[in-house]
């Protein structure tokens, strides 16, 4: 099966995690671990917390923020412009999956005391 999940080590905020990811997803899973790693810097320097759980609800909002920024102007046609044939159901699918799989590998280490 060509398509079939692999096992992928992911590297945020200095901790490593392991993700599911298809071949055929990895390189958009890579820019999006790079994405998500460098919001979690930027409010991380920002806030100074060092509680990864409070900085990746702070990225996850700030993600979210950007994400729908550029929904509300798609239909101006600026998103085009800016990202052209950017399919905005993919990327949604995607993040989706991505946080089901950030919530199997996370849920053992919200059990630590």
């Amino acid at each position: 099966m060509p398509n079939k999940p692999n096992f992928l080590d992911i590297n945020l905020l200095g901790k490593e995690y392991r993700v599911t990811c298809l071949p055929d997803e990895y390189n958009a899973l890579l820019e999006s671990v790079a994405y998500v790693n460098e919001k979690l810097e930027e409010i991380a320097g920002k806030t100074k917390s060092t509680m990864t759980e409070r900085l990746a609800v702070m990225a996850a909002l700030n993600i979210a923020n950007d994400y729908l920024k550029l929904r509300s102007v798609s239909g101006s046609g600026a998103v085009v412009k800016i990202e052209k044939g950017l399919d905005f159901n993919e990327i949604k699918r995607r993040i989706i999956n991505m946080e089901a799989q950030l919530d199997m590998v996370l849920a053992p280490e919200e059990k630590l005391p």
